[in-house]
């Protein structure tokens, strides 16, 4: 039995309708999207059950645009009046609006009117009991691995499906399932001033991919211990590895940085960065919004645009940005196809051989820190400065030493990507991105 209520034709036929409603109210242009979700999550602590939440929604967006007045109105209610009244709110506002050269609907040449099937739809068919059990098993496994682990904040399991048709003015439209699902749990070691936690977690939108809920645990578990007699370093300038989870943050710095609304708010340090180099020559960015199953793969964008494999970034230049169709008219350019975000980032390094695993990596690094956590949100877009809490582990001679915490790393971001030694093929996908740990040359370390 399915968990939705309506099918992708009845999606379509309400679509249509407020397409309908609103060319008869005298809107110019407009696009809706009416989406139908369905979610499962429980948490579980110290094996006692703490949350079970279940949740069914739906939602139909629209945007009304009198010439380049645009308004937006939504609602939950899926019945004629309802969608009516909704076209009436968007076009109320649409009138009061001020008129805008960039607002608008792509260009009817750059829409997908034949979407590509790209499987990103595993409904899970787990009920409460056995999302109980495994999260309980998550944990379980945790607190089995040594009786230094002492407590915890929890273990989680998370189902979510749910189905979407987008549509325009301009004959586009286009729609399908998806899901995503996820396992984590947070252990705690130690006792008193002495207590570390760490936490590990799988995701993925076809649940046989997940990992075991136990190896989960396990592994969070192994975390956490490995955090215990942290000391304090003083400060200093060395080099600085990202592990991979954290790397990511790395990349989705530089998406932020040289995504549309920055651009053209010239609120980023990489304005005007279109050709430039701004990375060593062996890094690479590619973007591939079409692999089966990905968390980031789409056929088309927000905006009904076509998504396409590109390089964002060539031998350490910048090939493209992330641009909406709205940002990129701003721009004087065209839109990337990336309403919404960007789809399946892989950062890479020509340099990087098959086995260059973590342990080889810190070899390569040798003698520097380990980063295994930050804190914080101190990223300066504007001017690229970069200041973030940190622990994770000293190194010498490609070997950890000892854990450590309560230090800040800073530098400039600039500086950073410029200063990028090495990426792992330790690799991880976290959401829409994947890399491996990254190795910078040189950061300053604030510590005692």
């Amino acid at each position: 039995m399915s968990a939705f209520t309506y099918n992708q034709d009845q999606l379509k036929q309400v679509a249509e309708d407020v397409l309908r409603f609103a060319r008869n109210k005298g809107a110019s242009d407009t696009a809706v999207e009416i989406s139908e979700g369905w979610g499962l999550s429980v948490g579980v602590r110290r094996g006692k059950i703490e949350t079970i939440e279940q949740n069914k929604d739906k939602g139909i967006a629209v945007t009304v645009y009198i010439g380049q007045q645009s308004g937006n109105a939504s609602t939950s209610d899926f019945s004629a009046d309802a969608l009516l009244a909704t076209v009436d709110a968007a076009y109320n506002i649409a009138r009061f609006t001020a008129s805008d050269d960039a607002a608008g609907l792509p260009n009817a040449d750059m829409l997908e009117k034949q979407p590509q099937e790209l499987k990103l739809f595993y409904p899970w068919k787990i009920n409460t009991e056995e999302a109980i059990y495994l999260a309980k098993c998550c944990e379980a496994a945790a607190f089995e691995v040594d009786s230094r682990i002492t407590n915890s904040e929890g273990a989680s399991i998370n189902a979510h499906q749910s189905h979407f048709i987008a549509a325009n003015s301009l004959g586009f439209i286009g729609g399908y399932a998806s899901s995503r699902h996820s396992i984590s749990v947070a252990p705690i070691a130690g006792r008193g001033a002495h207590m570390q936690r760490d936490h590990w977690y799988s995701s993925s939108r076809n649940p046989k991919k997940l990992a075991q809920p136990e190896a989960i645990g396990q592994y969070a578990a192994q975390r956490a211990l490995s955090r215990l007699h942290a000391r304090k370093l003083t400060t200093r300038q060395c080099p600085v590895m990202f592990e991979a989870p954290l790397a990511v943050g790395l990349v989705g710095a530089l998406v932020q940085a040289i995504s549309g609304g920055a651009l053209y708010r010239k609120s980023t340090f990489l304005v005007d960065s279109l050709g430039k180099t701004i990375f060593p020559s062996h890094v690479q960015l590619t973007e591939d919004p079409h692999i089966i199953g990905a968390a980031g793969s789409s056929p088309f964008d927000g905006e009904g645009v076509k998504t396409r494999k590109r390089d964002v970034v060539k031998n350490g230049m910048i090939k493209g940005y992330f641009l909406s169709t709205y940002s990129a008219r701003k721009l004087g350019m065209q839109t990337t196809g990336n309403a919404g975000g960007s789809h399946n980032l892989s950062f890479s390094s020509n340099l990087t051989k098959p086995r260059d695993n973590l342990n080889a990596m810190l070899k390569k690094m040798g003698t520097g820190l380990l980063v295994t956590e930050l804190m914080g949100q101190g990223v300066n877009y504007m001017t690229g400065d970069y200041s973030r809490g940190a622990s994770g582990f000293w190194v010498e001679n490609g070997v950890i030493q000892y854990p450590v915490e309560e230090i800040t790393i800073a530098s400039n971001l600039a500086d950073m990507f410029k200063q990028i030694v090495a990426i792992g093929a330790d690799t991880i996908i976290r959401g829409t991105k994947q890399t491996g740990s990254i190795l910078i040359e040189n950061m300053m370390v604030a510590g005692n």
